[in-house]
């Protein structure tokens, strides 16, 4: 322990001298309350450290003292289903024993240290064992969705198993083995925060992350490993994106950020998650979801932090195999933090007040995004999901521009869709994927009409985008009947395919397999309308067929379940269609 004195405060940036031999992002604790804090510049023992915590009340004088180790988490059993703080604070159990407010300098376990948990050791595991990094001892059944595997921490240097207790119960503190340097072999370990995990081998993306949400996995696809923003103005559906996104896509974990947003937003992921039901378990959601809540009426340092706690998590269970997603809500208000900070700290600001080296700490989140194979040859990924709230829904602003540079997945919300009640209001003029032409092979495998009929859509809708400049001008009469239909199909996808509820109980999510019927019966739709167009058939006929507002509805007709009865909307087109054709070249027309 080395201690130091406070010689200067600047709001949560406190100045302090007499720490020599402290390193950089060295964990200290601050004042007589002990406030956590993170050592982020040092000269000669005078250091410059953000604090995590309120410091109203400080005075200069007090007491520093580093612990000489960075700012880490504590990785093991019991992290799925908790709810924790930027700094690993478990929420639930502080409120539980303090109350809702939580004290300066307030502290508790952030795993139960009293729990037994059952661990069962693999297979041929005993002392004399020959062992590596990453190397699998055992595993715990964490929840009923989660199976945490017990691995060799990366830092160890023994390759032998010295000792060894197999299969039992045990808490996180007990030791389980030892190696030949006697190290000492546990459930948890502890990993820093801002040190990416190590893996044998970097992959490239190749299977798209399926969410249920038409818009994004048909259009704007993303894959597993990969990332993507969410950018948009207030109010225009960046956190219901979200948690559409992860209440139902298909990873194996879910880790959701609450970065700086406002506190009834988190409200609600606290009182929804509880109650939703996984379509893939058929048990709760939060037995294999991960919470942390840093609002906007929380110390900001503590929002700087709390997307690489977050990264860190999903890095643990990646190294396991898993596929493991992340919603950071929001990059902004985390941009913001480290705004305050420079400014607190007198650096120079570059545009709009944020630091020159705002791009660097996006990069050294997002680029911690990917996937991999771990050092005993199995496959886990990291997929990102950051929302961004530029003020006035200007993307031209630093943060979304920047952002940019490190995400290959654009999901630009429109204010229009929003105000028109048009959700999800992801634009479909302004986003874009580069993932659409890595995932096409699984598609392929899957349904091979994925990218043809993606890229006729998207033809359609752009059409209809140029189109829409005339209507506004001369209305929509004075265009002729091919290039009407072109509007009327248009209408078709936004109404029928790109909108969806997530109140409604068919609905909320849909499949890839029925996406796919939607969308190929509305092209079909398109295709056979202009065939009779060209036998003279008058658009408002085509227009009127009952089974143009049969497909609209088919994302609320029809479950899941019951794609296979989708075949009858299929049958009404080709009789209705055949019909209009043969009464028309029955009337030699």
């Amino acid at each position: 322990m080395i201690e130091g004195k406070i010689t200067r405060i600047s709001g949560p940036i406190i100045y302090a001298e007499g720490l020599d031999g402290c390193g950089l992002y060295d964990v200290v604790d601050v004042g007589e309350k002990k406030l956590i804090g993170e050592i982020i510049r040092q000269n000669k023992g005078n250091a410059t450290i953000q604090v995590y915590e309120e410091d109203t009340g400080m005075y200069i004088g007090e007491k520093v003292v580093c612990t000489q180790r960075p700012l880490s988490l504590r990785l093991g059993p019991g992290l799925v289903g908790n709810i924790y703080d930027g700094i690993q604070r478990p929420l639930e159990s502080m409120y539980k024993e303090s109350g809702a407010f939580l004290l300066p300098g307030e502290r508790t376990e952030p795993l139960d240290i009293n729990k037994k948990w059952h661990f069962e050791a693999a297979e041929g595991v005993e002392a004399g064992s020959k062992i590596f990094k990453g190397f699998t001892v055992g595993t715990v059944k964490e929840t009923e969705s989660i199976t945490q595997k017990i691995m060799i921490p990366t830092e160890i240097r023994g390759t032998t198993l010295k000792t060894w207790k197999g299969t039992g119960d045990y808490t996180i503190d007990e030791v389980i083995g030892t190696t030949e340097y006697d190290e000492e072999i546990k459930l948890s370990h502890y990993w820093p925060v801002r040190k990416p995990r190590p893996y044998a081998k970097k992959l490239g993306v190749s299977e798209p992350l399926i969410t249920g949400q038409r818009v994004i996995d048909v259009f704007f696809p993303l894959s597993k490993g990969g990332t993507a923003a969410i950018p948009g103005g207030f109010g225009t559906g960046k956190t219901m994106t979200q948690h559409a996104v992860a209440k139902w896509c298909d990873a194996d974990l879910i880790i959701y950020i609450g970065c700086g947003e406002r506190g009834n937003e988190m409200t609600d992921v606290l009182t929804e998650f509880p109650e939703l039901i996984d379509p893939r378990t058929g048990r709760s959601i939060m037995e294999r979801t991960i919470l942390i809540a840093n609002t906007s009426n929380m110390p900001v340092a503590a929002r700087e932090v709390s997307l690489y706690s977050g990264i860190t998590l999903a890095e643990y269970y990646r190294d396991m195999g898993m596929d493991v997603a992340i919603m950071a809500d929001s990059t902004s208000r985390w941009a913001e933090a480290l705004r305050e900070l420079s400014g607190r700290m007198e650096e120079m600001p570059a545009e709009e007040g944020f630091p020159a080296y705002l791009p660097t700490r996006l990069a050294s989140f997002y680029e911690r995004a990917g996937r991999i194979v771990d050092f005993e040859g199995d496959e886990g990924s990291v997929s990102v999901i950051g929302a961004v709230s530029p003020p006035g829904g200007d993307f031209s602003e630093p943060v979304t521009q920047h952002t940019k540079r490190f995400i290959r997945c654009f999901w630009a919300l429109d204010r229009e869709l929003a105000n028109a009640r048009h959700y999800p209001a992801i634009g479909w003029i302004d986003s874009y994927s580069e993932y659409a032409d890595e995932v096409k092979d699984w598609w392929e495998v899957n349904n091979p009409k994925w990218y043809t009929l993606r890229k006729n859509a998207l033809e359609v809708l752009k059409s209809e985008n140029k189109l829409q400049q005339i209507v506004r001008l001369i209305g929509p009469d004075a265009l002729p009947d091919s290039e009407r239909l072109v509007l009327v199909t248009a209408e078709m996808i936004k109404n029928g395919f790109l909108q969806q509820s997530a109140f409604d109980d068919i609905d909320k999510y849909c499949s890839s397999e029925k996406q796919i019927i939607i969308l190929d019966l509305m092209m079909q739709f398109y295709e056979r309308a202009r065939a009779v167009l060209n036998h003279g058939v008058p658009l408002p006929q085509v227009v009127a067929l009952p089974v143009r507002e049969e497909i609209i509805r088919i994302k609320t007709t029809y479950s899941n379940e019951e794609v296979d009865k989708i075949q009858t909307v299929k049958d009404h087109l080709d009789s209705q269609m055949g019909e209009l054709e043969r009464m028309f070249v029955k009337a030699g027309i």
